[in-house]
């Protein structure tokens, strides 16, 4: 007897049918003069690691910048010019300092790897339909909108003391640290960037290979929260912001499908949240651009944060 699978969809967007900009709608011109009102001091902190050899790659991710000749070309013009250009070989949003679009994850249906219409993405969207070898036809991260919001530091190593490949946040922990930080789940609003700190970063081309094993970090019951709560995205000082390993070993990466498939909730991962957490900085003008790369499933860059 054969055997049909469903094929289900991600649900569909609350922006329509065609949105590809997922939670960055929430980036309403009141939501941005709300983030700014937070700034009171005018001090910036930079979140962005610096992209360099040597720094912690996902599996066989490469990262390397050259200088083609040294310098590169001239003399030129009676001035003698000359100058140095860069040449980049990376996948370019997915390292380092990352901000995954919603290109980046989705969902098999039914078991056969081959059927396209059963690879699903953020609203509904099929392989067919967003793939290219040439970049992603839809969803790329052109699409999203900048993010100029309300930030919030959740400092779990705070409450909890510096953290563990596998550490589950549970939800009872992000209320323990709201808690300790003179703030509750009520002063979490919808387009909120929440951004979880482990200290993970300790290991940071310090211990690669510890930092890479695995990680600390939210689960399923975290994210349904963050979801409820409407935000725009959520970020960590760790590369996959969830826990890894999966308390259930048998699923891989299901806060991604949760965040990003499911719901258009951006993640940004690999952030420096050190400065924030010993300045004591807990809400702050949170902003971020993604670089264009037209058909890119994730984007580099230097977030802020502004108190």
């Amino acid at each position: 007897i054969g055997l049909t699978f469903a094929v289900q969809a991600a649900p569909p967007s609350p922006w329509g049918e065609d949105d590809e900009a997922g939670a960055s709608n929430h980036i309403t011109p009141a939501k941005v003069l709300s983030a700014v009102s937070l700034i009171n001091s005018g001090q910036v902190y930079e979140l962005g690691r610096v992209y360099e050899q040597g720094m912690p790659l996902f599996g066989t991710r490469i990262y390397k910048l050259t200088i083609p000749g040294s310098p590169t070309g001239g003399p030129l013009g009676a001035n003698q010019l000359i100058f140095h250009d860069e040449m980049v070989s990376s996948e370019i949003g997915q390292v380092g300092t990352q901000f995954d679009g919603l290109g980046h994850i989705g969902r098999l249906k039914g078991e056969n790897p081959n059927n396209k219409k059963r690879m699903r993405y953020y609203n509904g969207f099929n392989e067919g339909e967003i793939g290219g070898a040439e970049g992603l036809i839809r969803l790329g991260v052109e699409k999203v909108k900048p993010i100029i919001t309300r930030g919030i530091l959740i400092d779990i190593a705070n409450l909890k003391g510096d953290m563990n490949a596998g550490d589950l946040i549970t939800l009872a922990d992000v209320h323990d640290a709201l808690t300790a930080q003179d703030l509750s789940e009520n002063d979490i609003h919808a387009g909120d960037a929440v951004l979880f700190r482990t200290n993970w970063g300790r290991h940071w081309i310090v211990d690669n290979a510890t930092y890479n094993s695995g990680a600390p970090g939210i689960g399923l019951e975290v994210a349904d929260w963050l979801v409820n709560k409407d935000v725009v995205l959520v970020g960590a000082d760790t590369w996959p912001l969830e826990v890894v390993p999966n308390p259930d070993t048998s699923l891989a990466f299901p806060v991604h499908q949760k965040l990003i498939t499911d719901n258009g909730i951006f993640i940004h991962e690999n952030l420096n949240l050190e400065e924030l957490s010993s300045n004591s900085v807990y809400q702050f003008a949170y902003i971020f651009v993604r670089v264009p790369f037209k058909g890119a499933t994730g984007s580099p860059g230097s977030p802020i944060a502004i108190r």
